[in-house]
């Protein structure tokens, strides 16, 4: 009969090891990624696993001293610094057990001079479910065969940048950065300190087999707001955590809440959404309407914008156009679910082309949501706006936050 293993006790001490030789952002990072250790040997009893990223803007960030410590606590991790699509898929197939899969230097796949390696991305998005998997061709020349291949296991990753947004929202996200001098780490040493490592290891298995049932049936309370696809990536974390008792249940959901927190301020939103966001808190701000030109001298003036210069190279000036705002605005829809397109606004004897808040208000909802107790109209005498048919007010240069009397500049939109 195994002796009663206390999983809180566990956690802690394989917490203590990544504090020896890891210097982590925050409180909540050892958390996570303790829980991640854990969740690895569960991989056989979850239907879904979150991806690991320490990522950092420089070198010399211990991003791969983190997946180095994370190597020795894992079940059959397999560590690469660069591999095939082909390769990802027969590891994961191989006979032996599920692995884990350590990438480090992600930033030589999926970085500016990297080519995309579409597969590779691919991999790695559709392997955080189970029952993901890809048809490969097997075999040579006509004697070949299609054969399914699966891509669910634990992935970690470290790298430079940025990852494709389709795998960061699958990741718990660790943002790495140099040390501090009054931050100090124990140096690792291979030799000495992988089978410190290694005996931990054997002591998670041990005790992870012993919660394999009560894991597959878990369903973990998620914190309020948590939904979607954040809930998918820590429930196994927070099934964990639960399994493990003591200080663990309270800590992981307060560790899921503040990371999710952090990676969602942390996301450069899609041009599509910052326009929408743009348009909202500094265009219309309460307006009913607004002619296409008054839209775009707006947004043209806003500093710490895109829209004065969008070219890929920033050295040829390509600033937003009527027919690029066009195009930007008629990738969303309207509430009757119809491309949102430019319509007629009458503004003195003419009718020029120009956009309507109840088109966007759908968008607006769906893909830039206010903060609870924010206002959209705070700011709505500080913007161009429709006035009496005729005359729109001028944005102000500096402070949009100014009231009605005071900002009287006006700007005729030509008919």
């Amino acid at each position: 009969m195994t002796d009663h293993i206390d999983g809180a006790a566990l956690l802690d001490e394989v917490e203590a090891f990544h504090r020896r030789f890891n210097v982590f952002p925050t409180e909540h990072a050892y958390v996570a990624v303790t829980l991640w250790d854990a969740h690895a040997h569960l991989i056989d009893a979850l239907d879904g696993t979150a991806r690991l990223a320490f990522l950092s803007p420089e070198p010399g960030s211990g991003k791969s001293r983190a997946l180095e410590i994370v190597e020795t606590l894992t079940p059959r991790a397999a560590t690469t610094v660069n591999a095939s699509a082909n390769a990802l898929f027969r590891l994961v197939e191989a006979d032996g057990g599920t692995p884990t899969l350590l990438f480090d230097e992600i930033d030589t796949v999926f970085g500016p001079k990297a080519g995309g390696n579409e597969e590779v991305r691919g991999f790695l998005n559709s392997g955080y479910r189970r029952g993901a998997k890809s048809l490969r061709c097997v075999g040579d020349g006509s004697s070949q065969n299609a054969e399914w291949f699966s891509s669910f296991c634990a992935v970690a990753m470290a790298g430079l940048g940025s990852l494709p947004d389709t795998i960061l929202t699958r990741s718990i996200i660790i943002r790495m950065r140099k040390k501090a001098p009054n931050e100090k780490a124990e140096p690792y040493r291979r030799r000495v300190h992988e089978k410190q490592g290694h005996a931990l290891r054997d002591r998670l298995a041990e005790w992870t087999a012993t919660i394999q049932d009560q894991i597959a049936e878990a369903w973990p309370e998620m914190p309020e707001g948590v939904t979607d696809r954040p809930a998918d990536v820590w429930e196994p974390l927070l099934a964990v955590a639960d399994a493990a008792g003591g200080p663990w249940p309270e800590r992981a959901r307060a560790a899921c809440v503040a990371l999710i927190k952090a990676a969602q301020e942390g996301d450069e939103a899609s041009l599509g959404v910052r326009l929408l966001t743009d348009l909202r808190d500094q265009v219309f701000c309460g307006a009913d309407r607004m002619p296409t030109a008054a839209i775009l001298e707006v947004l043209l003036r806003l500093d710490d914008a895109p829209w004065a210069d969008l070219s890929d190279d920033g050295q040829n000036s390509k600033p937003l156009t009527a027919r690029g705002l066009s195009k930007l605005l008629s990738q969303y829809v309207r509430p009757d679910n119809t491309p949102i397109r430019p319509r007629g606004i009458r503004v003195g004897s003419g009718t020029p082309k120009g956009y309507y808040a109840e088109d966007l208000s759908d968008a607006w909802t769906r893909y830039c949501p206010l903060p609870p107790g924010k206002s959209a109209t705070a700011a709505t005498a500080a913007t161009p706006q429709v006035s009496g048919g005729e005359t729109v007010a001028e944005p102000p240069s500096e402070n949009r936050h100014v009231s009605a009397e005071t900002d009287t500049r006006q700007l005729r939109i030509a008919g």
